[in-house]
């Protein structure tokens, strides 16, 4: 299983945009096959901040999403054109 998280931040005059972009980029990504989770959240206190948990089966599925023609459109051509900043930190489950 792969688990990360991976924060972005964005300018308050693209609040609405970003919102529109993530609702479909979870909705498309939820459908992939080896999609186990992928759950926006704005960080409590900055709402220019978005937190994205994703989970996939495995390295192959992780992959897959980053091939798929709306992770090009609503990531890299969406969010990635938007972003001031971006980090992911990787997770290990502990059981």
């Amino acid at each position: 299983m792969k688990s990360f998280l991976v924060r972005l931040k964005f300018s308050p005059e693209d609040r609405a945009e970003v919102a529109e972009i993530l609702r479909n980029l979870a909705e498309a990504s939820r459908r992939e096959p080896g999609c186990v989770s992928y759950v926006p959240h704005q960080a409590e206190g900055d709402p220019d901040t978005v937190v994205i948990f994703e989970q996939y089966e495995d390295d192959a599925a992780e992959e897959a999403h980053r091939k798929s023609l709306h992770f090009k459109e609503y990531a890299v051509n969406g969010l990635y054109q938007k972003m001031l900043e971006r980090h992911r930190e990787d997770l290990v489950a502990l059981f």
